[in-house]
């Protein structure tokens, strides 16, 4: 299994947590603008507990371009598609990153306006519900069951379980499938169970998978989701199945915000910081402290994000 080199790949934030239309946009991200109109302040991107990104990818005369987790709401990546003037009949594919509610919230509604069939891309570990986080005072909270095979398929799409690495796109996009989990310090959820036989187990959310492209002459480029598998395992494991040497973007929700995944943030910046990525861009769940701790290990590599933040990695022959 090949994956494909490409000259450029472009990543579009349609949905994260956070929202900053003053940004200043530099070689590498330009920033969503007041309005999407002729009307400047008449209308903004809106931010909400989610993710969705736009992953194109260009070689040569081909481009390809897939839809990657819808965000938590069912109204906010709508939204921001239409604000960002997105063309959803460019879209070829989508592909969920794991099974949890701030990822799939925008799933139906989508499907509803895009291109049919419209491929699902999902590791099966998705559909396995109830799935539950413990709180402090010893109760748990379910989490909504946001995957129906059924509702899918009658909206038009075609699910595809990607349980091992799968490619796409013409062999440019890799989707990870399950994470291998290498690591010491990256121990995943801890509070999260699920339910099986009707007993409560510890849920390893094996469903977690990321995204994985070779940009020419540069490395390796990481998107993930949640990154529950660690974003080191994730970035380890892809350079592993990709045979990519090195690394030089790697975006995503981290998972290191709460008590939990506090701890892990100087081992995730040490080991991150040995493989020299060009660009790192913490979304999502990595939380304020450990993003404000990426700033400072990464300087000149750290790029803050925001809703509409588009990304561009260009190969050296291609910029």
């Amino acid at each position: 299994m090949m994956l494909k080199e490409v000259d450029r790949v472009e990543v579009l934030t349609l949905m994260d947590n956070y929202v900053d239309v003053l940004l200043g946009d530099t070689k590498t991200v330009r920033r969503a603008a007041h309005s999407g109109g002729g009307e400047i302040f008449s209308d903004t991107v809106i931010g909400e507990h989610g993710l969705s990104l736009l992953v194109t990818v260009y070689e040569g005369a081909k481009m390809h371009t897939i839809l990657f987790d819808t965000g938590y709401s069912a109204v906010g990546v709508p939204h921001n598609i239409k604000h960002l003037g997105v063309d959803l009949t460019k879209v070829e594919a989508i592909v969920l990153s794991h099974g949890h509610m701030d990822h799939l919230g925008s799933l139906n509604v989508l499907l509803e306006k895009m291109p049919k069939p419209m491929p699902v891309l999902v590791h099966p570990y998705a559909f396995t519900s109830p799935r539950y986080v413990t709180r402090k005072d010893g109760g748990k909270d379910r989490f909504p069951v946001m995957l129906d095979r059924g509702e899918i398929e009658k909206r038009g799409g075609r699910i595809k379980e990607t349980a091992e690495p799968t490619l796409i796109c013409d062999d440019m996009i890799m989707v990870s499938g399950e994470v291998e989990r290498t690591t010491s310090f990256e121990k995943g959820m801890p509070h999260a169970l699920v339910e099986k036989n009707g007993k409560l187990e510890k849920d390893p959310i094996l469903d977690d998978q990321a995204l994985f492209a070779r940009l020419k002459g540069e490395g390796l480029v990481v998107i993930g989701g949640c990154s529950h598998a660690g974003i080191v395992n994730t970035v380890v494991y892809g350079k592993k199945i990709t045979g990519a040497q090195t690394v030089h973007a790697v975006l995503g929700g981290f998972h290191l915000a709460g008590p939990f995944f506090e701890p892990i943030i100087g081992d995730t910046l040490d080991a991150l910081k040995a493989m020299d990525p060009k660009v790192v861009v913490p979304m999502h769940c990595t939380g304020w402290k450990a993003i404000h701790r990426f700033e400072e290990a990464f300087p000149g590599v750290f790029i803050l994000n925001a809703v509409g933040s588009k990304y561009t990695f260009s190969s050296v022959s291609a910029a």
